[in-house]
């Protein structure tokens, strides 16, 4: 007998740990865990980025926005960056890849003080897109990125 299941709950969240790194899985969003705060790992983000040449387009406050408005969320800042020189063959691949382009990365702390680390995965991305393989580590580094600010 087979069974049909709905997509959302075939795209249910998964939680493993593999090498003491706890990762979360939802649609296609990579969520791992920070040794840092927020802006401790805001800065070590930005950093890296500097320092490999990486333009930072913007760094959007989600929660200092909220907080202007007299709403209260937990430290949640999402950075948006790339290089026109990975980004521009992926878009002429698959033009709609432009929509998750340039590449984001999340940090936000939970309820709990837990700071986290979110990001489309690259296979994922891949996958939306129909990308050709040969350009996925252009995108691949954001996973390399989220992994070495965590830390």
């Amino acid at each position: 007998m087979k069974y049909w299941w709905p997509a959302s709950l075939l795209v249910a969240s998964v939680l493993w740990t593999s090498a003491a790194l706890a990762v979360e899985k939802l649609e296609g969003i990579i969520k791992i865990p920070s040794n840092h705060s927020v802006d401790e790992t805001v800065d070590k983000l930005k950093t890296i980025l500097q320092s490999k040449g990486v333009k930072l387009f913007a760094l959007i406050d989600h929660s200092g926005e909220a907080d202007k408005v007299g709403l209260k969320m937990p430290p949640t800042k999402l950075l948006i960056f790339g290089s026109p020189k990975s980004g521009t063959p992926l878009m002429l691949a698959a033009p709609s890849v432009a929509i998750d382009l340039p590449l984001k990365i999340l940090i936000a702390e939970d309820s709990q003080g837990k700071v986290w680390i979110s990001y489309n995965g690259s296979e994922y991305l891949k996958a939306r897109h129909d990308l050709p393989q040969n350009l996925l580590p252009n995108i691949a580094v954001v996973e390399t990125l989220a992994v070495a600010v965590g830390k």
